[in-house]
Order: structure tokens, then C-alpha cells, then sequence
């Protein structure tokens, strides 16, 4: 595996891509710390953290199926490269509403609007690329790399933000500002997935919904992938960390992106096991088990007044998401056309964002109904539910063996 992992490293635009990525995935950690921070400290409202996710949320559902379709029909390097920019334009906002001092969580729900616009671009967008920058008999590699640096990327990140945000927001956003322009000047640097390699396609109705017609044929990935959905739409506690470390642990912004980190270094040692001991056998039950292992791990967060004690909650619920974001991967990767890919991993990343973002909308309003604590813990219970559910809803994704074979 090393051996070919150093082969793979050898490809220049591989290297540029992971490097973008790397950065511009650290910036958004960072800003995702110090926005949670500043709003939860200006407002003191929980549903206020739930709106920041909605307001992220909107746009990127809205834009994330033609967003799929330019991702096959366009030039991704400069597509990706234009949605690093339009992010870093959203620091630069957030720098000069924390520089004129925030009174209110309005202005930053503005920019998160925007800043849902250029992620619903970014994700089909950058699933799609890399796949056109390695050869086929590479890309099994390419993509444990590229899930390798994103994962060190969200261990560092947030605990880069927690540790500057000490310094005030304006530097965080400062420094996650300058980490996307390098981020955009490096896509544009890439020699391959350029127009010329796009296949043309009409901008209709037809072209759009290709991709989600596609899902719904494959049962086993549309039950995957909505299974992840529910899951951590229930189950996702981060939306609610800044009101566990302001007053329900007593930690501060350093410890928020400590706490921020550990659901990315529990996903991260999963996918040293994972990368060592790949699954293959027993795939369907394997993936519920990590969605059981979630839903638990968030009960105990939940409940927990321990700081060591939520860390390790928090790393056990990252372990279990693992599990079942790498099988939903490899699923959609094996199942998917290259013609397609954009608009599938379109709809793909619409489950995505809906399980996280949405999530954090559900998360306060319902800590804003009924407490923060029994909002967690329900969330938790919710998830065994939907795995219960999922179970007998999507049998052959229960008992699924071994993953299928590559399209040609």
C-alpha cells in the first residue's frame, strides 16, 4: 500500500488537490468554531445555532442539482476553484461584521446564505474531479488519501480555530480568508479536468434529475445514504457544542474546538482500521452497527457532565459515523458512471448537507423546546429508531455481503 501511495503522490495535480482541499477544509472548521462561538455569546439562544445551519441549509438544496449538472458539463477546476474564492469572500464578510462588533446573529445567517451557495457548488464538484485526476487502477489510493487528509484537516481545524478565536474572531476569520485564496490558487494550477474532458449536456428538466433517478434505481444506495441521513439528522449534537462548553461544562472557546476535534480523530483512528482492515464481508450489518454505535455514543454525550467523559463520547459517535460514511462511499463510487458522476454525487451531497445542516436547524429548535440536555438525548434514541427502521425497511441493504462490482 505504501508503495502505491507514493506512486500515486508522484501525480503533480493530485498533489495540488490535496493540498487545496487540506487547506480549505481547515478554514471552514475554523470558521465553523468562531461562528458558533460569536452567536451563541451575542445571543445566548440556541435556535440561533439551529439557524445557522438553516441558513446554510436553503441555498445548498436549492442549488445542489444544478450544481451537479455544471459539475459534468464545466470546467471543475475552475468551478472549484471559483467556490474556494466565494468562501473566502464570506471570511472576509464575517472579519468586517467581528471587526465593526456583532450585536446581532442576523448579518452572519446574510453570509451563511452565501457562503451555502458556494458549498452546494464545491461538494459534486470535488467528488467529481478527482476521479479525473488519477488513473482507474489509482483512484482506489486517490480516494483513501483524500479521505485521509480531509479527516486531519478536521482534527486540526477546529482546534486551530478554538485556539486563535482566544485572540478574537477577526483573526480567525483573517486566517480562514487567506487559507482559501491559497486554496483557489491551487485548483487553477491543476493540469487536468478542464472543459475539454466535459461531455456536453443539455440544461433541462431530463439532464437534471438524471442523477436522482439513478439513487432511486439502486436500492442499496438509496437506502444508505438516506439511513445516514436520518440518522445524524437526529442524532447530530455539534450544532449544540458551544452551549455545552459555555454552560453545561465550563470549557471556553478552547475547549469548544477540543471538543469540536474529537468526533474527527475518533472518525480519523477508524479510518487507520478501516485503510489496515478494509470491510468486506458483511457490509449491510456492518454499517447499522456504526449507526447503533452513534446513537448510543450520543446518549452518553448527552447525559454527561464530564469533560473526558463528552470527548470520548464524541470520539466513539465520530468512529461510528465512519463507518458509515465509508461504506456509503465506496457504495456510490462503485455504482456510479463517470457521465453521471456530478449530478449523482449531487444528490448525494443534498443528503449530506440536509443530515448536517438540517440537523443543526432541529437541534435548536428542539433544544430551544425542551432543554438542551433532553434534546441530545431524544436525538440519540431517534437514531437506534431509524436503525431499527432502515433495517426492515431496506432488507437487502441489512443483507448485503460484499460491495458490487465496478460499472465498466
Amino acid at each position: 500500500m505504501s508503495g502505491s501511495r507514493k506512486a500515486v503522490l508522484r501525480n503533480p495535480d493530485l498533489r495540488r488537490f490535496l493540498l487545496a482541499r487540506f487547506l480549505a477544509t481547515i478554514a471552514v472548521q475554523m470558521q465553523t468554531v468562531a461562528v458558533g462561538w460569536q452567536v451563541y455569546e451575542v445571543t445566548r439562544d440556541p435556535l440561533d445555532l439551529g439557524l445557522v445551519g438553516l441558513s446554510q441549509f436553503l441555498p445548498f438544496v436549492a442549488l445542489i442539482l444544478p450544481a451537479g449538472h455544471f459539475a459534468d458539463s464545466r470546467d471543475r477546476r475552475r468551478l472549484l476553484a471559483v467556490c474556494f474564492a466565494l468562501e473566502g469572500l464570506c471570511a472576509l464578510l464575517l472579519l468586517a461584521f467581528a471587526w465593526r462588533g456583532l450585536g446581532s446573529a442576523l448579518p452572519v445567517f446574510g453570509v451563511m446564505l452565501l457562503f451555502g451557495t458556494a458549498r452546494a457548488f464545491a461538494m459534486p464538484t470535488g467528488q467529481a474531479l478527482l476521479p479525473n485526476l488519477v488513473p482507474r487502477d489509482r483512484l482506489g489510493t486517490a480516494v483513501a488519501l483524500n479521505s485521509s487528509t480531509w479527516q486531519v484537516a478536521t482534527i486540526a481545524g477546529p482546534a486551530l480555530g478554538g485556539l486563535l478565536y482566544l485572540a478574537g474572531p477577526t483573526t480567525v476569520y483573517a486566517t480562514v480568508a487567506a487559507l482559501l485564496a491559497l486554496a483557489s490558487g491551487l485548483m487553477l494550477r491543476l493540469e487536468r479536468g478542464g472543459a475539454t474532458e466535459r461531455r456536453s449536456t443539455s440544461f433541462d428538466r431530463e439532464a437534471l434529475l438524471s442523477g436522482l433517478r439513478f439513487v432511486r434505481s439502486r436500492r442499496t444506495v438509496l437506502g444508505a445514504i438516506s439511513l445516514d441521513l436520518f440518522a445524524v439528522l437526529f442524532g447530530g449534537a455539534t450544532a449544540l457544542l458551544p452551549v455545552y462548553a459555555s454552560d453545561v461544562l465550563g470549557v471556553g472557546p478552547g475547549g469548544l474546538g477540543v471538543l469540536r476535534t474529537a468526533p474527527a480523530v475518533g472518525a480519523a483512528l477508524c479510518g487507520v482500521v478501516l485503510g489496515l482492515r478494509p470491510i468486506a464481508t458483511r457490509v449491510g450489518r456492518w454499517m447499522f452497527g456504526g449507526v447503533v454505535v452513534f446513537g448510543l455514543a450520543t446518549v452518553v454525550f448527552g447525559l454527561s457532565t464530564s469533560f473526558w467523559l463528552s470527548l470520548l463520547a464524541l470520539a466513539v459517535m465520530g468512529a461510528g459515523d465512519m463507518v458509515s460514511v465509508y461504506i456509503r462511499h465506496v457504495l456510490v463510487q462503485l455504482e456510479t458512471p463517470d457521465a453521471i458522476r456530478g449530478r449523482v454525487s449531487a444528490v448525494n451531497a443534498v443528503f449530506i448537507g440536509a443530515s448536517n445542516e438540517l440537523g443543526e436547524f432541529e437541534s435548536g429548535v428542539t433544544a430551544a423546546w425542551f432543554g438542551t440536555v433532553p434534546a441530545v438525548v431524544v436525538g440519540g434514541v431517534a437514531t437506534l429508531v431509524v436503525a431499527w427502521a432502515w433495517a426492515r425497511w431496506f432488507p437487502v441493504l441489512w443483507r448485503m455481503d460484499r460491495f458490487p462490482e465496478p460499472p465498466p
